[in-house]
């Protein structure tokens, strides 16, 4: 398959697939974005995050505010619904860090964040300094997907999306997608999941740049 034609099936965002609405520009719908970019970044199970993700949303646990008011015991239940039972207790605890920080600094808002930071390299620094738990992984995912909404987003390619890269020979993603006039966030995140289903799990599937 090419791999233009391979996006156009495996590319949707994240953030879409979870009924996400970043176009919106508004601070609920990125802080959810947030969260669920957290979650996946753990070496855990996709559907395992997903599901736990839904379990935050079904309980209106998804902003800064409400995640600092339910407390640590409540995380952990939600964790746990959602089948996040290996990372529970530290992910509670990681969770009420980061969004206590962002209530305490940003009044919960990632827009403030992101206004502050006057480059790509700062608001990847003030991202982390939110919280240990988010490390290289979660500020690729999370702005993976907000690159359209804020313009100093350059993420880096996940390992995973560079295992994908490594085995098309594509040096350079950006460039690649604007010499084949693909959409970057697309790409990425179809890449992504060429490696999670494929590459990973050994199965056959031929992809061609």
């Amino acid at each position: 398959m090419r791999l233009k034609d391979f996006v156009a099936t495996y590319g949707e965002p994240y953030s879409a697939m979870l009924g996400i609405n970043l176009k919106s520009r508004r601070n609920k719908e990125i802080a959810k974005w947030f969260l669920a970019s957290i979650l996946y970044s753990k070496p855990i199970r996709e559907s395992s995050a997903t599901r736990t993700y839904q379990c935050f949303e079904k309980r209106r646990v998804t902003t800064a505010k409400r995640i600092v008011e339910v407390g640590w015991d409540r995380l952990v239940s939600i964790l746990d619904e959602g089948g996040y039972t290996r990372y529970d207790f530290s992910t509670a605890t990681r969770l009420l860090e980061i969004f206590g920080n962002l209530e305490k600094h940003y009044h919960g808002d990632l827009t403030k964040l992101y206004e502050a930071s006057k480059d790509g390299a700062e608001l990847e620094a003030n991202l982390k300094r939110l919280g240990k738990g988010i490390g290289d992984t979660t500020i690729s995912v999370f702005l993976r997907d907000m690159m359209h909404i804020w313009k100093k987003a350059e993420p880096k390619p996940t390992p995973l999306v560079t295992l994908a890269l490594k085995r098309l020979r594509i040096s350079n993603i950006r460039c690649y997608a604007e010499k084949h006039k693909i959409d970057e966030v697309r790409l990425q995140t179809a890449l992504l999941r060429y490696s999670k289903l494929f590459l990973k799990t050994g199965k056959r599937f031929r992809v061609v740049p």
